[in-house]
């Protein structure tokens, strides 16, 4: 039997602690090897402290019970409370909220039809250093608030005013991502198919000035002008046949969208495929196979000459603003891939780039 002498400094000696204490020393000192009698037990279980007596708190979920606006009202928000339970460095900060928030959302189309597209929502606010969070549950509720309405500029401004005007902040940001399908017709065979555009719609609402932006995910073919030009000498000089190397490319381009008139989704598709026609194709038949050789032989690009010309196509276009294009070639030939980026506008030109950024342009099939 072990007993423990009690840490408790305070604990006031009575006649029954004494009398406890001087039979537990007594049958130490005959060697604590005979049995203890029902009284002498009973005196020393004085001395152990007694357990605690925990209440019995239900386990079964309360299906009927109901939430009173009393009840709600005492409920703890921790989320909200005072700059006093703030951790860490009391300072504001830039961007806080959700991501990849999903929901079917209707958007129009340039032909004046409309498409219901499942959307992910990033919005975010900025945060004054004496406020510790926000309710990240109004951003969410905002837009189910529109979601039966069809989606353009205009409502996802007023997405962005109520919940900046709920959260009290003064800075706030939506980005909506989604896959845009549109039918492409095959080269030659007048097959179609469905190519998909990954598509960021954003809004910014930065020190009371309004920005909308634009980006497009951009998959297209580059043969590399030097491959070709060493197979076609092997031809030549040796009648050795050879064939360049072309590859799998993207353009991650962002543009500034200006008042005026509206700049379609399938208009930037359309900007860049003009720029570089070589897209990756949906239907193909072998006349069709043929034709994009074909295409590819015609445009042959190294990864400096995407960039020059996605570039000279967006500033023929007076709906466009500043802009930004990310150009990553996946090579087949190397084991390394060949970038550029260009900047048009003070906007998108910055010193530091996201590690992983041209990671995010592998598109995998």
């Amino acid at each position: 039997m072990n007993v423990h002498a009690s840490n408790n400094k305070n604990t006031v000696e009575t006649p029954q602690r004494s009398d406890s204490l001087d039979n537990l020393r007594q049958w130490l000192s005959d060697g604590a090897r005979r049995q203890l009698t029902d009284e002498e037990l009973e005196a020393i279980e004085f001395l152990i402290p007694k357990a605690e007596t925990y209440p019995v708190f239900k386990t079964e979920y309360p299906h009927d019970f109901e939430v009173s606006k009393d009840y709600a009202s005492r409920m703890p928000d921790l989320q909200n409370g005072p700059a006093a339970m703030i951790k860490g460095a009391h300072q504001s900060i830039q961007h806080v909220g959700i991501s990849n928030f999903r929901l079917p959302l209707k958007f129009k189309k340039k032909d004046g039809g409309e498409m219901t597209l499942e959307t992910s929502v990033t919005g975010s606010v900025s945060l004054d250093a004496d406020k510790k969070g926000i309710n990240m549950s109004r951003i969410m509720r905002s837009f189910y608030k529109y979601s039966e309405t069809t989606f353009s500029f205009e409502v996802i401004e007023s997405a962005l005013e109520d919940y900046r005007e709920n959260l009290d902040t003064f800075d706030a940001r939506i980005m909506l991502r989604l896959s845009f399908p549109q039918s492409i017709g095959s080269l030659r065979s007048n097959l179609k198919g469905f190519q998909y555009y990954d598509i960021g719609v954003e809004v910014v609402d930065k020190n009371n000035v309004r920005s909308r932006y634009l980006h497009l995910d951009y998959v297209y073919s580059s043969t590399c002008p030097c491959s070709l030009e060493l197979s076609e000498h092997a031809r030549k000089e040796r009648n050795q046949l050879a064939t360049p190397h072309s590859q799998r490319s993207v353009a991650r381009v962002s543009v500034e969208i200006l008042d005026g008139p509206m700049l379609w989704f399938e208009d930037l598709i359309d900007i860049c495929r003009s720029a570089v026609p070589t897209e990756t194709q949906v239907m193909v038949k072998r006349e069709d196979e043929q034709a994009f050789a074909e295409m590819n032989a015609a445009n042959p690009i190294f990864v400096e000459d995407a960039v020059r010309l996605f570039c000279k196509a967006l500033k023929t276009d007076d709906r466009i603003g500043d802009f930004r294009v990310i150009a990553s070639h996946q090579e087949s030939l190397h084991s390394h891939d060949a970038i550029s980026i260009m900047c048009e506008g003070p906007t998108f030109d910055q010193n530091t780039y996201d590690p992983k950024m041209f990671s995010s342009l592998i598109h995998v099939g």
